[in-house]
């Protein structure tokens, strides 16, 4: 398909999109920010009636002890809890039925998530398919569900998501592990809890990996056709907050103040996407984790300098705009230099992060269908600023596939 054919078919499926976001705004989350808020949630949890949690979690952080004071805590506001751990990273459909079994079986009537995307993701269409009495494959697209989710609570254990803001969740095939979006406002929970001390166990590299998808996130919306004054300001507050505190809570896992700004910087990167949409680093990513099981966060740090090299002209008088905002560049310096400032500064965050960036075992037999899959989710999809053909897809993985630097 050419690229003129593709935009203008594209462009049509767009157009519904916008009119939809308008129609129909995402709601957003009561947010609890701080030291202890994780336990302080519980305790809105039962102001807003729930009799019986469900917590969807994963085996590791359930080992870990990490949901251990979050139960007490839902006791000692008179809230009862069984714990789901079966979330795996990427979870699949059979994950979210076996979730569902469970809230079925303890008759629970309330959802609180504890961990990362995953078991956010999982949470989110676990409390959706109970309310709608819908098997979680019928709700993958837009807007397929008709009934408000069951009461859904976050507690984010990674700060890059932003999943407790998002209108959307992903699961995935079990048998081909291709991901499937739910695109949805109901997905958005009542409330959620930023809590710096239940991130400060995050490991390094999981820092990186989390951090560089919030980055990813506020610039995709930062170049979205779709971005507006609102979107753009959430969208730049995440970046600068990012550039200022990544690098500080990846050499210093326990700097609280770093930790708790990298969770508002998720959290507003989330807002962001959810008018402004996503692009090519997502659509690429979600292939390559589905193709060679690359986590999430770190597919999108190795694509993201391409696509910003792929629409750095397209693109310009935005980046440059960021650049200056962000203090990477002055006002008497040229579009090019400052949008060149932005971009050399991502490249090199990557780097200084000790984030591979190439691809081990890539199979350039798997490229065309890597590339079929990245163009159907985002064309129709995201509002992206310059539309890509095969031959430029493939120039990216190959380029993916090769151990170089950074240029």
């Amino acid at each position: 398909m050419s690229r003129l054919t593709t935009l203008i078919t594209s462009k049509a499926k767009l157009a519904a999109i916008k009119v939809a976001i308008t129609v129909l705004p995402a709601p957003r989350p009561i947010v609890l920010l701080g030291e202890d808020s994780a336990v302080r949630l519980c305790a809105t949890i039962a102001h807003l009636s729930a009799k019986r949690v469900l917590i969807v979690t994963d085996d590791i952080l359930f080992k870990l002890g990490v949901i251990t004071p979050i139960a007490e805590a839902l006791t000692a506001n008179g809230v009862a809890s069984v714990v789901f751990s079966g979330v795996k990273p990427d979870p699949t459909m059979s994950v979210v039925e076996q979730g569902l079994t469970m809230l079925r079986a303890e008759r629970c009537d309330a959802v609180l998530a504890v961990g990362g995307g995953s078991s956010i993701d999982a949470a989110k269409v676990i409390a959706l398919s109970y309310s709608n009495n819908k098997h979680p494959r019928e709700l993958v697209g837009i807007l397929k569900a008709r009934k408000p989710s069951l009461p859904l609570f976050v507690v984010p254990t990674t700060a890059g998501t932003g999943s407790e803001v998002t209108v959307g969740a992903v699961i995935s095939d079990d048998v081909s592990h291709q991901k499937g979006l739910v695109l949805d406002p109901r997905l958005v929970p009542l409330a959620t809890a930023l809590d710096p001390k239940i991130m400060a166990g995050m490991p390094r590299g999981v820092t990186a990996d989390t951090g560089m998808d919030a980055l990813t996130h506020a610039l995709e919306a930062w170049m979205s056709d779709f971005a507006n004054a609102e979107t753009d300001y959430y969208a730049g507050a995440a970046v600068g907050m990012i550039f200022n505190n990544l690098p500080v809570a990846w050499a210093d896992g326990k700097n609280l103040q770093a930790r708790e700004a990298l969770g508002l910087a998720s959290h507003y990167a989330g807002l962001a996407l959810n008018h402004a949409g996503l692009g090519y680093v997502h659509g690429i990513a979600h292939q390559l984790g589905a193709f060679y099981g690359v986590p999430h966060g770190r597919a999108n740090a190795t694509v993201l300098p391409h696509i910003l090299d792929f629409n750095r002209d397209v693109s310009m008088a935005r980046l440059a705009q960021l650049a200056r905002q962000v203090e990477l560049a002055g006002v008497g310096q040229s579009d090019r230099v400052a949008a060149d400032n932005l971009i050399k500064h991502v490249k090199q965050l990557v780097l200084d992060l000790q984030i591979n960036t190439h691809i081990p075992k890539m199979n350039a037999g798997d490229f065309p269908a890597i590339i079929a899959g990245a163009f159907a989710e985002v064309h129709g999809t995201y509002a992206v600023a310059k539309y890509m053909d095969e031959d430029e897809a493939l120039k990216i993985l190959y380029t993916l596939q090769q151990p170089a630097q950074l240029a």
